[in-house]
């Protein structure tokens, strides 16, 4: 049986609104974010700059890693972002071309 990462993340949009999410497919749900592919919240408010993201063997833990952040005051997950990027860049802005997002 071969392991599988999951990752809990966090993407903002320019203005800095911020949205936690869960996935077993880091590049391409960013992907799907910079491409607007499911409507709702992170489309509407334009989240597509992967901040802060966090590996895990158990997916079960990183579900529970996204319900607890998205329990977090907002001041609670900036100081979490700007622990690991202070200058809040876009950390999958390299994975694509220059045409998307």
């Amino acid at each position: 049986m071969c392991e599988r990462t999951y990752f809990t993340y966090i993407v903002a949009s320019k203005s800095r609104t911020l949205y936690v999410g869960v996935t077993g497919d880091l590049r391409k749900r960013i992907f799907q974010h910079k491409q607007k592919t499911h409507s709702g919240f992170t489309a509407r408010y334009n989240c597509n700059r992967l901040i802060w993201f966090e590996p895990s063997s158990d997916v079960s833990a990183a579900i529970q890693r996204e319900k607890e952040l998205k329990g977090w005051t907002r001041a609670k997950k900036i100081v979490l972002v700007e622990a690991a990027n202070p200058t809040w860049e876009d950390l999958s802005a390299s994975w694509y071309t220059s045409s998307i997002g």
